[in-house]
């Protein structure tokens, strides 16, 4: 019986640790040729050894149980590395078939004791870096419909937070580059639709090293599978990333312990119109204060996503 990832060849970035790592491991084990793209070079372990880029330590575990994988240490932040690291893919394999956007950091800090280095840097890797890649993988699919006169077969697995969808107060950096993938996220997949391409965001819940301080008050069970592990996570992805999900596109979900929530779209709560040409503030103070008299502080943020949990 064959993989359902046969044939496929796919990008995952952020894959040298953490939910990169078994994302990727993920799609090979569901028989998908893996560029395991990851920003380090070689260093030293801890008896002073010479080891490998951690990119190169997860394309190793991969071939070692049989898969096909490459290692790619490029920052995709960089527009330039970017390109290169979707070329790799095209060279390698023949062609790209699926990009797993994961690489990110954090640099958490209030608003108003942030540095606009922490905002730059964050908004960089996250939103610039999910850009990159699909800016050259989606030519890649353009180019390749066209040439065929059909579409072809595309895959785009994105990484937002639920501190998008919360308004996580102590991650405004965060919290909006992840706003800004899901932007990304259902615009491309709008585009690109007419090409065979899907476009999915995330919104995975996992206790990896960049997350550690994040949920240091969460312990980890004594016997069993962390509910915080990313190894919850990867099956979604690898389901996105497959055949059976032809019909998800341009969607956002959630995603931890077991447990995946779709995220309905925003809806229009009320509509007020003008009674003569167009509004005046007098006219705005009457029928929005009202509307807003009984809101109990109530904003945009779906905090209420903080509380799923399995059933």
């Amino acid at each position: 019986m064959s993989l359902p990832l046969q044939g496929l060849s796919a990008i995952v970035t952020g894959a040298g640790r953490g939910l990169g790592r078994v994302e990727a491991l993920e799609l090979a084990r569901l028989g998908a040729a893996v560029v395991v793209n990851d920003y380090g070079q070689p260093g030293r372990d801890g008896s002073g050894e010479a080891s490998a880029a951690p990119a190169e330590e997860v394309a190793a575990e991969i071939r070692k149980t049989g898969g096909t994988a490459l290692a790619h240490t490029g920052d995709v932040a960089d527009f330039h590395q970017a390109r290169a690291l979707v070329e790799s893919a095209i060279e390698e394999f023949g062609k790209l078939d699926i990009l797993v956007n994961n690489a990110g950091i954090l640099r958490d800090r209030m608003v108003f004791s942030m540095t606009e280095g922490e905002w730059d840097s964050v908004i960089r890797v996250h939103l610039k870096g999910h850009f990159n890649t699909t800016r050259f993988a989606s030519a890649h699919w353009r180019e390749r419909s066209k040439a065929a006169g059909e579409p072809v077969y595309g895959r785009i697995v994105n990484t937002s937070s639920e501190a998008f969808l919360a308004g996580s107060a102590g991650q405004p950096n965060y919290a909006a580059a992840k706003g800004g993938i899901v932007g990304l996220t259902t615009s491309t997949a709008l585009a690109l639709a007419k090409y065979g391409v899907t476009a999915n965001a995330i919104c995975p819940r996992a206790r990896t090293r960049m997350t550690e301080d994040v949920f240091a008050g969460f312990g980890q069970p004594d016997t069993g599978l962390d509910p915080l592990a990313p190894e919850h996570v990867a099956p979604l992805v690898g389901y996105l990333a497959s055949p059976a999900a032809a019909r998800v596109n341009g969607q956002l979900l959630v995603v931890h312990g077991g447990m995946v929530a779709i995220v309905e779209r925003p809806h229009v709560q009320a509509q007020f119109d003008s009674k003569q040409k167009a509004f005046t503030y007098e006219e705005l103070d009457a029928v929005l204060t009202a509307h807003y008299a009984d809101t109990k502080g109530e904003t945009f943020a779906a905090t209420e996503v903080l509380g799923l949990k399995r059933q």
